[in-house]
């Protein structure tokens, strides 16, 4: 009788020796398999194993390592590339709670699922999958471990304060180099770790901390997977991060994830934050402490049991949904993307026309986007790839030679030698799939020494830029009281003593955040003697710059090029903002009036000029009485005002009053009073600054983009945004007011309580599909009525009746074996939902169907399908023409009454 395979959740939070458990349970056994989560960690466990049972047992295996030993009995993984069906004695998956990622998560929630030992199987990680698991796996038993040392909160320090051995952590790369950049100046230097650092490069520069050529690591949040370093404190510089598609704050989970690699096995650690990064919340610090964070109650899923008859068939098979409650299907990934861009490839469908072929497809798509390049640049390159493997069975040695050598260069500075890097990891992942070249040994080996010596490159340019073993010039001269002289340069850039200490932007000295506030306190009374010339000359420079060099952002700053010189602040007229410039003290009141008086000329003329229509109305002497108190009304609105909120003062509006009115440009349409000039971009960005100034909004709403007709209509937008953004929200979208006003002429002559159907130039206006139409309708004030019909073809409806019947008779004499099955369109019907109830018959027959047949939808009639007369062509004799009702329910025929009349 077989054992059954124990099954053990191994929990708790970080340096807890969860790990260190798992190789020592692994090497218990005579096979086994670990999944980690990333191939820095892989390759760190590799080497860790390597010495405990030497090389020619030992296998690696991620994207672009492949180190197979032929007598390996322990294997090292990354999560991805674990082999499916090993049959090792033992099985161990790291960073479980990775299950709940949005990009990597279903990756994990498979090995969860399906990820079997034979004998024993881990899973390690952090105590909020605990519910999670045992749900999915309800064999599985629990084992908690707690944490070996203490890990506290120390607050806010300035980076030029961090103790010795910190680890300061950025969330990219640029602020990773600019901490670098800084530590470098005031402590000596410091090593970089980041996740896109090949592990040659991480270990090299790892070593350089580890052996105290420098006390300080400026990492990525790559340090949080386990990485084992001597980190005393860890400063957090930033507590957002950008996940792939938006910047969001780090849960509590995630920053003690990182901040507990601070505090090594029995020693203490702390943790903090530091530059611009905000002190924590006390539920947030107490969460960490006490490692106590909400359950993950969601884990990413995507079908694993995947079909390959078709491509189609495959993408359908990859977004199945689940109806788990505990599975949340994962966000289109990257290899999924690739395979939809691939299959509107005509010649790349024609080559994937069965199972295997599919399957080389699938797994062409896989390769990684390391390079980062758009997903059309990327699909191109799978396509070539795949092309190739598919007419030739393998990449062709010359053309694969000609992409490795483009890369094999090692000059250049640290960003082109980390392109060159991720470019050749695209490489390396290819050389290791298994019959995709025809000399996989040497192609290996070939790219490896590319990586190798990029790698290299990469970390001497990281040490010559970044470490700096002498103490700075500057420094030593401050401390010693030397007499500093300060000096700008063409760029604003400041330097005292030769250093540089910040840079003028603007008419703003930012001080390089460097030194004690006594050294900064030294170098800001330095760097004013340098300045205030600098100052004035600048004031000169800008009081005489064209407005083209000008600008406002979308948010209420004033800007000159890339410098923020000011802001915009709302008066009790909202036409006439005020401007308050962005002056030091230091550089005076002559140059901050200078600059103050410069932008409130710029703002107050380019007001005049967009909005010229609006304020010439206003300035109207002709126009008096209820013309000059609508005018008055309109501009208070900004040359657009929803017809709701002014029903009653248009109605009392005579023609003349109207007729003055129009004459400036208004506009009186079915639900909007506007000025169409005011519509166009550059009105309705200056407008929404105007209007979020006016409410004293917090955050400015900012223009959808020109040229869009609907835009998603959100129900989080602040009251009146799309009206000051030419918009009308119906729906799900907002439609375009000028745009609604078209459509609203196209509806006037409608049926609206017999019902209508949307015809083409409806749908084109609003470049809509149908169901949208339908949803725009509805928050118009319309019911819409779906329904299914056969669909008439133009070649049956050309026929004349009788050609059309004799073809019926003669298909009924040769009485077919078959007949196809009638083509089905979904159609809707319209019907004004605002009426009175018991007011559908009022006027006899509904507006637009006296004396002629509905002829909406192609159907001749409302019989449908299956009625008297079905798909075939009908003729009607018209009534005498009678002079149409006007439809009293209709919201746009009762504007035609005033016309008819005229």
């Amino acid at each position: 009788m077989t054992t059954p395979s124990r099954i053990t959740a191994v929990l708790g939070p970080t340096n807890t020796g969860k790990t260190h458990y798992a190789i020592e349970r692994m090497l218990a056994y005579p096979t086994g398999i670990i999944g980690l989560p990333l191939r820095l960690l892989a390759r760190e466990v590799y080497d860790r194993i390597v010495e405990k049972r030497g090389a020619m047992v030992v296998a690696l295996i991620t994207g672009e390592e492949r180190i197979v030993p032929p007598r390996a009995k322990y294997w090292v993984c990354t999560v991805e590339a674990m082999p499916p069906g090993m049959g090792c004695d033992f099985l161990a998956v790291d960073e479980i709670q990775l299950c709940s990622d949005p990009e990597r998560g279903h990756i994990f929630t498979d090995r969860l699922m399906n990820a079997r030992g034979l004998k024993e199987t881990v899973f390690l990680g952090s105590e909020t999958m605990r519910n999670a698991i045992a749900a999915m796996v309800p064999d599985a038993q629990f084992m908690k471990k707690d944490r070996f040392s203490t890990l506290t909160y120390a607050g806010s320090k300035k980076i030029s304060r961090m103790p010795a051995r910190t680890a300061i952590v950025g969330f990219s790369v640029e602020n990773v180099y600019a901490i670098a950049e800084l530590l470098r100046r005031t402590k000596g230097g410091a090593a970089v770790v980041m996740g896109a650092l090949s592990p040659r490069t991480r270990n090299a520069q790892v070593e350089m901390y580890q052996n105290g050529d420098v006390d300080y690591l400026v990492a990525t949040d790559a340090i949080g997977m386990g990485l084992n370093l001597d980190i005393n404190h860890v400063a957090f510089s930033a507590l957002t991060k950008f996940d792939g598609q938006r910047m969001r704050y780090l849960e509590p989970d995630e920053l003690a994830q990182i901040a507990g690699r601070a505090g090594r096995h029995m020693t203490d650690g702390t943790f903090g934050v530091t530059g611009e990064a905000h002190d924590l919340d006390d539920e947030v610090v107490k969460a960490i402490e006490n490692h106590q964070f909400r359950p993950i109650k969601k884990l990413q899923w995507r079908n694993g049991r995947l079909q390959f008859g078709s491509v189609t068939r495959l993408i359908q098979t990859l977004e199945q949904r689940t109806d788990d409650p505990w599975l949340t299907r994962v966000r289109e990934s990257d290899d999924l993307a690739a395979l939809r861009n691939l299959s509107q490839d005509a010649e790349v469908v024609a080559r994937a026309s069965d199972g295997p072929s599919v399957q080389l497809l699938w797994d062409v798509c896989r390769i990684p986007d390391f390079r980062g390049i758009s997903r059309n640049e990327h699909a191109n390159l799978l396509r070539e790839i795949f092309n190739f493997l598919h007419q030739h069975g393998q990449v062709p040695d010359d053309w694969f030679a000609r992409q490795v050598k483009r890369i094999d260069r090692t000059d250049g500075d640290i960003d082109t030698l980390s392109k060159r890097l991720a470019y050749i990891r695209t490489w390396t992942y290819v050389a290791q799939r298994r019959e995709w070249l025809r000399d996989e040994t040497h192609w290996r080996d070939a790219t490896r020494a590319v990586e190798d010596r990029l790698s290299d490159a990469l970390h001497d340019a990281l040490t010559q830029r970044f470490v700096d073993r002498r103490t700075s010039v500057l420094l030593r001269r401050l401390k010693q009281k030397e007499g500093l002289v300060a000096e700008v340069n063409d760029q604003g850039e400041v330097t005292v003593g030769g250093e540089y200490v910040g840079k003028l932007e603007g008419f703003r000295f930012r001080m390089d955040k460097t030194g004690s506030p006594d050294e900064a306190k030294t170098l800001r009374q330095a760097s004013v003697q340098a300045l205030a010339p600098q100052f004035h000359l600048r004031a000169d420079r800008f009081y005489n710059a064209p407005d083209t060099e000008i600008d406002y952002t979308e948010q209420g700053g004033l800007m000159w090029g890339e410098h923020a010189v000011g802001k915009l602040v709302a008066t009790q007229d909202a036409m006439k903002p005020q401007v308050v410039a962005f002056v030091d003290e230091e550089a005076g009141d002559d140059v901050a009036q200078k600059v103050q008086r410069r932008l409130q000329h710029f703002i107050d003329r380019k007001i005049a000029a967009l909005f010229e229509p609006m304020l010439n109305m206003q300035r109207d002497e002709a126009l008096s009485g209820m013309a000059k108190g609508f005018a008055f009304r309109l501009a208070e609105g900004f040359g657009i005002l929803p017809r709701g909120e002014v029903a009653d003062d248009v109605k009392q509006l005579d023609q003349d009053a109207r007729g003055a009115l129009r004459k400036h440009g208004v506009r009186f349409g079915q639900f909007t009073i506007f000025m169409p000039l005011l519509l166009k971009p550059a009105p309705t960005r200056l407008r929404l600054v105007l209007w979020s100034l006016a409410n004293k909004l917090d955050e400015f709403p900012e223009a959808p983009p020109p040229g869009l007709v609907t835009v998603p209509a959100s129900k989080d937008a602040e009251p009146g945004y799309y009206a000051m953004a030419g918009y009308r929200a119906a729906g799900e979208r907002a439609v375009r007011i000028d745009m609604l006003e078209r459509l609203a002429d196209m509806l006037r002559d409608k049926d609206s309580r017999g019902g209508f159907e949307a015809n083409p130039d409806m749908l084109s206006i609003t470049g809509m599909t149908l169901e949208q139409f339908a949803d725009l309708m509805q928050g118009l004030g319309y019911k819409a009525e779906r329904g299914e019909r056969a669909k008439v073809k133009a070649s049956d409806a050309a026929k004349p009746e009788a050609e059309a019947t004799e073809e019926v008779d003669a298909e009924v004499a040769e009485t077919p074996a078959e007949v196809a099955p009638e083509e089905m369109e979904v159609f809707f019907t319209f019907t004004w939902g605002g009426r009175p109830a018991g007011a559908r018959r009022q006027g006899g027959k509904p507006q637009g169907q006296q004396g002629k047949p509905r002829r909406e939808g192609g159907k001749g009639g409302p019989k449908g399908k299956g009625g008297k007369g079905g798909n075939k062509p009908q003729s009607f004799e018209a009534k005498p023409r009678r002079e149409k009702q006007i439809d009293p329910n209709n919201p746009f025929a009762a504007a035609l009454s005033g016309f008819k009349a005229k």
